[in-house]
């Protein structure tokens, strides 16, 4: 009976090996990571992580839902103090993610969403790599790429080219990452990214070993 409750225990409770994981999801500017984030938050029960940054709000952004808007020295003073999980400078500002946040909800036994650039998604990798399942969103193409980007209307030509620049080098970095997905058309790239979700809620953990062999013993 011990070994029967020892199971149950380590699937259904909130042992320490049954913390949530984070999944990060990465990708060139205009690939369309934060869409399909917000698409994905109807479908899935799951956290998305807010994260920090020194850039000024674009129109329509909330602080604190879209971001934590805050100065440089209030950014500075937080990594001086070890309270970023990652950060990254990127053109002229500093985007990052609280550490406390993260690991409060992960400790739970919650999943979170975590959209960052590659960057960032590398830093998570090396620090949690147990919990950490990175994700890169690809465009279908490069032209693509960039007329999204142009879309937006928020940037300048020389900004446009500067991310697009960027763009194809964190495309050479997909090697580091567990998953991708392509983002042709919306709800084919939702559908996959819930399929990798729901594939590592059933992975079986390693921890459950050691209680799988109890049973083998009384064979």
């Amino acid at each position: 009976m011990l070994a029967e409750y020892s199971v149950q225990e380590t699937v259904m409770g909130k042992s320490s090996h049954n913390d949530g994981r984070l999944f990060v999801i990465s990708g060139p500017s205009g690939a369309g990571k934060g869409t399909i984030c917000k698409k994905l938050l109807k479908a899935v029960d799951i956290s998305l992580s807010t994260s920090m940054t020194t850039r000024s709000p674009r129109p329509g952004e909330v602080d604190g839902k879209d971001y934590y808007f805050v100065t440089v020295e209030e950014f500075e003073e937080k990594i001086k103090n070890d309270g970023m999980l990652e950060y990254a400078r990127v053109f002229d500002n500093i985007y990052g993610t609280p550490k406390d946040m993260i690991i409060k909800q992960l400790e739970k036994g919650r999943d979170i969403i975590l959209e960052i650039d590659v960057q960032g998604g590398l830093q998570v990798k090396q620090k949690m790599p147990k919990q950490a399942v990175l994700v890169f969103v690809l465009p279908p193409d490069l032209a693509t790429l960039r007329q999204r980007i142009v879309n937006r209307g928020t940037e300048t030509e020389d900004v446009i080219d500067k991310r697009f620049n960027e763009a194809i080098n964190e495309i050479k970095l997909i090697g580091e990452y567990d998953y991708y997905l392509i983002n042709d058309e919306l709800d084919d790239a939702v559908y996959d990214l819930q399929a990798i979700i729901m594939a590592e809620r059933r992975r079986v953990p390693d921890k459950i070993m050691p209680i799988v062999r109890e049973y083998e013993k009384g064979l």
